[in-house]
């Protein structure tokens, strides 16, 4: 008819109370960076989700980083290249192989953030090394120039760990290991000493793995880690910004 009006009739949205929060811990992964672009296995994500929590990669962004930590319930800290040296008052060893200094400034910033709330954190591999630098300890930055047996953690070979974390065969894949934990607990250590995990006695979840349990078998070196890291993450239900995050 002229002149009608015929406006559309959207639902209205349930009171602020009854909303039901999520109750999937969300997990927060920080990516690599390699000529521009973000890089990420899968296999991270597929190991978080069989653990019960919910996978989202952190674009980043420096300057948002406390609001991109602040809406996850857990961080994993990846893998990848060696540590710019310089950033804890050392000089990188000549034959280190540096990952990108946006992604370095990045996941050492979204590390404090996340151990600024008490935030369950998982370090593998790189990360490991720089929750085990931000705490004071050494890195050995090749291990061949100290280490007879250093090609046993080259280039995907597996071994054996032992410690408190469990003992087992596990993935490995690095020419770096950190020589001292400073405030970290070592919680594992391969059949040649080196110390393969750091664990921070004063939190509740806040443990670094020098392998790569996305890759290794199922157990406490394994799919164990994550499942551990998805049960800490889920917690009260906490609210950043009207964003729910894991509920008890």
């Amino acid at each position: 008819m002229p002149g009608a009006t015929n406006p559309r009739s959207y639902p209205k949205p349930p009171p602020e109370e009854s909303r039901v929060p999520v109750t999937v811990p969300i997990i927060g992964l920080t990516p690599d960076m390699s000529e521009g672009r973000l890089r990420l296995s899968p296999a991270y994500g597929i190991a978080i989700a069989r653990a019960g929590g919910l996978p989202v990669v952190l674009c980043p962004v420096l300057e948002r980083v406390e609001e991109l930590v602040g809406r996850c319930d857990g961080l994993i800290l990846t893998g990848g290249d060696d540590p710019i040296m310089e950033t804890w008052g050392q000089p990188t060893h000549p034959n280190a192989v540096t990952v990108d200094p946006a992604r370095q400034a990045f996941d050492v910033a979204a590390y404090q953030a996340a151990c600024r709330g008490g935030m369950p954190v998982l370090g593998i591999c790189l990360g490991m090394q720089i929750m085990g630098l931000e705490a004071g300890g050494e890195l050995d930055q090749h291990l061949p120039d100290s280490l007879q047996t250093a090609a046993d953690h080259g280039d995907g070979r597996g071994h054996t760990v032992n410690g408190s974390l469990g003992r087992g065969a596990v993935h490995s894949r690095h020419h770096q290991a950190m020589r001292t934990a400073g405030a970290f607990e070592v919680a594992a250590t391969s059949h040649d000493g080196l110390i393969e995990a750091i664990v921070d006695p004063n939190a509740d979840f806040r443990v670094g793995v020098q392998w790569h349990p996305e890759r290794s078998s199922d157990g406490p070196l394994g799919s164990e880690l994550f499942e551990q890291l998805v049960a800490a993450a889920t917690g009260p239900s906490q609210f950043v910004e009207g964003v729910p995050h894991a509920a008890s």
